[in-house]
């Protein structure tokens, strides 16, 4: 008789686990297109059920790359219905210049793009490290249904 009672802890301690890692997925980061909010060799946690919730300008989340369909970790700067541009390493965002301290815009100084409006259903991606990120100015809109996580925090830094 004990030892059924040790099977059912056993069983559901396993299914929390299992159903807790595919909520919360630790990823090991392999682009420095996000850096310094995330580097590669960073350990992040991502959130599986935060999308659902919606997705605000400013949430760091993951997608399946429309190019190659590998896994992708980007900041949204722009929602259904802004128009999303950059003007002199700048972003702007419906006309107002957005604050992003952890952009360094030296390194992108005199790149120009957009604007473009975000349709319906999406949103606009692009990495912190705007030198080095293929994003939304090259693939285009992210489809919400696409997005599948949002970062939640960091494990390990590797910067």
């Amino acid at each position: 008789m004990r030892w059924r009672a040790v099977v059912a802890v056993v069983a559901v301690l396993g299914g929390v686990a299992g159903a807790r890692l595919s909520v919360l997925d630790p990823v090991r980061v392999s682009s420095g297109s996000m850096e310094p909010t995330v580097c590669t060799g960073d350990v992040v946690v991502v959130n599986h059920l935060a999308p659902r919730g919606g997705v605000d300008r400013g949430d760091v989340v993951t997608f399946a790359s429309p190019v190659d369909g590998t896994e992708q970790i980007k900041r949204v700067v722009a929602v259904a219905g802004q128009q999303v541009g950059i003007a002199d390493a700048l972003l702007v965002v419906d006309g107002r210049v957005v604050a992003e301290p952890y952009v360094d815009p030296a390194t992108i100084d005199g790149v120009y793009f957009g604007p473009v409006l975000v349709p319906e259903g999406t949103v606009f991606v692009m990495g912190d490290a705007r030198e080095l990120s293929v994003d939304s100015r090259a693939f285009g809109p992210v489809p919400l249904d696409a997005v599948d996580g949002r970062l939640s925090g960091r494990l390990w830094s590797s910067c």
